[in-house]
């Protein structure tokens, strides 16, 4: 991919969170307009901010996870496309980009179930959240992200 084609994709991380019984935390979004939708936690790379850095910040604001609480077991070494439905292109991040390129990690939450705090940050994004088993992740996201969660569900399956 030349760097002009990777400049039309948001740079992002994602992350499966994991309890101590290989559960993901999935979060239902304030704005979800698509009935029963839940997702990881993700969100982009601010410029500068290096992937580690990104993903720590992002479940900081999105959980309220405290660094001494997780534990980062891998990141899938290959970035993970997708493309907005064209009734979102060029609504979405101000129109910029037409989807997300992804570095997704696994991670190991330690600490207990009240530490989550959807509240944490100033603008939520969760209003609802829980823990499921991994393999109904792909079910759960919207259908224009299936094939990343497919692809993520696989590349951490021995690691759960």
């Amino acid at each position: 991919m030349t760097e002009t084609d990777r400049a039309k994709y948001r740079p992002c991380v994602g992350i499966m969170l994991v309890n101590g019984e290989g559960e993901a935390f999935v979060g239902k979004r304030i704005d979800n307009k698509e009935g029963d939708r839940w997702q990881m936690p993700q969100g982009g790379v601010d410029p500068g901010e290096d992937l580690d850095t990104a993903m720590l910040r992002e479940l900081a604001e999105e959980t309220g996870a405290r660094p001494d609480h997780l534990q980062i077991l891998h990141r899938l070494p290959e970035e993970l496309l997708y493309e907005l439905p064209e009734e979102l292109q060029g609504k979405l991040w101000g129109g910029r980009y037409v989807g997300q390129r992804q570095y997704w990690y696994l991670v190991r939450f330690t600490g207990a179930d009240s530490d989550i705090d959807l509240d944490a940050h100033k603008h939520p994004e969760f209003c609802e959240w829980k823990w499921v088993e991994p393999e109904l992740l792909p079910e759960m996201i919207v259908p224009f992200k299936r094939d990343i969660y497919r692809t993520v569900v696989e590349g951490f399956r021995d690691l759960l």
